[in-house]
This record gives structure tokens, sequence and C-alpha cells, in this order.
């Protein structure tokens, strides 16, 4: 079975503390959930990481491409993994913070990256989980970036939307269960009126969990709302 592990992580640019300023500690516990989510991919003694995140479309990206946390105040590039190649500034936010979560572990294992589309159907989701489990060639583990409603209160990004509680509540009763059937009947349109980032790659996950097969275990370690958006750290493992 080459799907050994798997992650789920949220992408905020304020994780990074250099551009969270004086705010980086209202973020440590959630910076500390996705460091352990992380170590837990690693122990579970994989060949490579494959980071999965949404972008505008479907794509496979280089170890040696990038993003850029520019627009934000950081002015440095964040490797997916190998820096002596030739690389482009490709990787979209989910994908760039995600390599910098990796990049935080210190760990030497091959790292592939792949973006879906926002806005893919669920079933076309589920069918790209599946194709990275069946095609892949060594034990991988699964790192899945990707944040919940940003309605959460007047101050939210997408302001205060009454069905934004028990969206989120779903989505971290599914991680916590390790339960792929929920998570692929999260609704698209929904998703998108909630400003939801992770619909997408969840159910990419789900479709991976799917065609790994067996029973799998899941574990919340984090559920928080600040700033108005729903972040999740959970892990996946074969029961």
């Amino acid at each position: 079975m080459p799907l050994v592990a798997a992650a789920v992580c949220p992408h905020p640019p304020l994780i990074v503390p250099e551009l969270a300023g004086a705010a980086a500690p209202e973020l440590d516990d959630l910076r500390t959930a996705c460091d352990a989510a992380v170590g837990q991919l690693l122990a579970a003694g994989p060949d490579e990481i494959l980071l999965v995140g949404d972008g505008p479309e479907t794509d496979w990206f280089g170890p040696a491409d990038y993003g850029s946390l520019h627009g934000y105040g950081l002015r440095r590039p964040v490797y997916l993994w190998k820096r002596m190649c030739s690389g482009a500034e490709l990787l979209p936010l989910s994908l760039t913070i995600g390599a910098w979560l990796v990049g935080r572990s210190a760990t030497d294992l091959p790292r592939r990256a792949h973006s879906v589309a926002a806005d893919a159907s669920p079933q076309g989701c589920a069918e790209l989980g599946a194709s990275l489990v069946t095609e892949a060639e060594r034990r991988t583990a699964l790192l899945v970036m990707g944040d919940g409603s940003a309605c959460r209160g007047t101050k939210a990004p997408g302001y205060d939307d009454p069905r934004a509680q028990a969206y989120d509540d779903e989505v971290a009763r599914a991680l916590a269960d390790a339960d792929p059937d929920a998570l692929l009947g999260l609704d698209p349109g929904l998703s998108a009126e909630l400003k939801v980032a992770g619909r997408a790659p969840w159910q990419v996950l789900a479709g991976a969990a799917r065609a790994a097969g067996g029973e799998w275990r899941g574990e919340l370690d984090y559920y928080q709302a600040p700033y108005g958006v729903s972040y999740f750290v959970a892990n996946w493992e074969p029961a």
C-alpha cells in the first residue's frame, strides 16, 4: 500500500512568524500542532511526501519549483525541495505554506506537489486522490493543505454566516473519524459561499484513502477559528 499516512494542515500566511511579527505568538498553538502533524507523517516511514492544496488549476509541480510570500512581506522563495536545479515560481499559497511546514522539519525526503482546482467536482477530486495512490511507486505520506470557512464572526474575511459553524463542525468530525464519505459529501456551492479553501483538497484525501483501502484512524489535534477563519490539524493512519 503506497499511502502510509496523511495529515491535514491549514495555510494562513500568518503561520510564518516573520509575517506575523508581534502577533506571531497568537498562532503558536497552531504552529506547534502543524509541526507535530508533519512529524507524525515522517514517523510513518514514508519514502516521499506528497503535498496537495488548492490552486487556480489542477497541476503537478517539479521538485525545484517554489512559491513566494512576497505579497505578504517575506522576500525570499519557499522551495518545494531541491534548490540546485532549475525551477519556477509556480506554487500557489496552499503549497507554499505546505513546503514551508515540511522545510521546518529538516527532512531530506523527496517531495512532490499537486494542486487541485478550487472548483473541482467532488468526483473529480476523488478520482485525483485515487490516481495519486494507484500511480505512486514509493511509500507516500500525504500532506493536505486547506482552510475551513472564513465566515466565523463579524470580523471574518467573509463576514458572519450562521451556516459556517455547522459546516466546520462537520469537517472536524469527518477528520477526527477519518470519514471519507463525509468529506466527499461536502457541497461545492456551500463551500464556495463560505469561502472554504480546503474542500477540494480534503476530497482528494478522501479519494486517496478509499483507493488505499482498509480502515483508517483519525486524530484531530486542532480546531479553532482565529481571525474568523477555521483551521484544522489532523492525522490519518491505517487502523
